[in-house]
C-alpha cells in the first residue's frame, strides 16, 4: 500500500433539512461510519451531529473516492434507520444528494476535530466557519485572481 496522508472534513443533510436526527439516527450513523471506514481503510477523527446535517472528520485513502466513500455511509445509515423505523407513519429517512467536501492539512486536524465536537456551540453562539457549512455546488472565490 503506499504512503498517504488526505484529512477531509465532509458534511450533508438531512432531505429537506428536516430536523430528524435524533440519539437513535446518531446510533446508526456511527455504525456505518464505523463500518465504511473499516471496509476501506479509512481513518475516523470526528463527528459531529445536528438536528438536520452532520459533520465528519477522516482520511480517506486514495483507491476510494470521497464521493463512494460519502454514498456508502449515506446508504448504510439510511438502510438501517428505515428498517427499524417503527411508526408507518413517518416519512421515509433519507439524505440530501448534495454534500460538502473540503481537505485540510495534518496541521490543522486538532482545530477541526474541535469544530466538529462543538457543532452544537458554534451553531447556538453563530461562530460558524461559513466554509464548513456548505452543501452546495456553487464555487466560492476566496481571493480577487491576478490581472493576466
Amino acid at each position: 500500500m503506499p504512503y498517504w496522508q488526505f484529512y477531509y472534513h465532509l458534511i450533508w443533510g438531512t432531505k429537506h433539512r428536516e430536523a430528524l436526527i435524533s440519539d437513535e439516527v446518531e446510533k446508526h450513523v456511527r455504525r456505518a461510519l464505523r463500518t465504511t471506514c473499516e471496509q476501506h481503510g479509512a481513518i475516523f477523527h470526528a463527528i459531529g451531529f445536528m438536528l438536520d446535517h452532520i459533520h465528519i472528520a477522516v482520511s480517506i485513502p486514495p483507491k476510494v473516492a470521497v464521493s463512494d466513500f460519502i454514498g456508502q455511509v449515506k446508504g448504510a445509515s439510511s438502510f438501517q434507520i428505515n428498517k427499524t423505523q417503527r411508526d408507518e407513519n413517518l416519512a421515509r429517512f433519507g439524505w440530501q444528494t448534495e454534500f460538502g467536501a473540503l481537505t485540510f492539512g495534518e496541521r490543522s486536524l486538532s482545530s477541526i476535530v474541535a469544530y466538529i465536537n462543538n457543532q452544537k456551540d458554534h451553531h447556538a453562539t453563530n461562530t460558524l466557519w461559513r466554509a464548513f457549512e456548505r452543501l452546495d455546488s456553487r464555487p466560492e472565490r476566496i481571493s480577487t485572481p491576478p490581472a493576466i
